[in-house]
């Protein structure tokens, strides 16, 4: 029961990184993005809802994984590399979508991105299976890279 607690918590956590952003994204989407000059390779607006909500289960997984293992000073650098990326994940959505700055939120998607392969370094060599569950986050992580350098560029 407790571990299925963790598990729930764990994923919860993330998704909340989700929510976060969501109420940045909400009031701007359909307004200031619409406006934007994008690249040809944007997908549609209803594809970002699904695939987050999947990456962030993945990472509270992943998370989980490396909580149930031992206390170790391994585990606490890979669990401060995994928060700090996951605070700059919502703090995009508030930078991109709220204060409405490309620029900044490029810049702030460089360092998640960077953190994001620190945190699958360290995750891989506390606990394999949770390593993998970060590398789709990682892709879309490079995807959504090089959307937002696109749009800075077309802006």
């Amino acid at each position: 029961m407790k571990k299925n607690l963790l598990l729930i918590g764990s994923i919860l956590v993330c998704q909340m990184a989700g929510v976060i952003g969501s109420f940045a994204t909400v009031s701007s989407v359909n307004t200031w993005y619409v406006a934007l000059a994008k690249p040809f390779f944007t997908p549609p607006g209803w594809v970002f809802g699904p695939v987050w909500i999947l990456l962030y289960t993945l990472m509270g997984i992943a998370l989980f994984l490396v909580i149930k293992t031992k206390k170790t000073d391994l585990r606490k650098t890979a669990l401060i590399f995994f928060f700090g990326q996951l605070i700059l994940n919502a703090l995009w959505s508030l930078i991109f979508f709220g204060i409405q700055d490309v620029t900044l939120a490029f810049i702030n998607i460089l360092l998640l991105l960077l953190l994001v392969c620190f945190t699958i370094l360290f995750f891989f060599r506390i606990h394999k299976t949770a390593g993998w569950l970060l590398i789709p986050y990682l892709l879309w992580g490079t995807f959504a890279t090089v959307l937002n350098g696109a749009i800075l560029i077309l802006n």
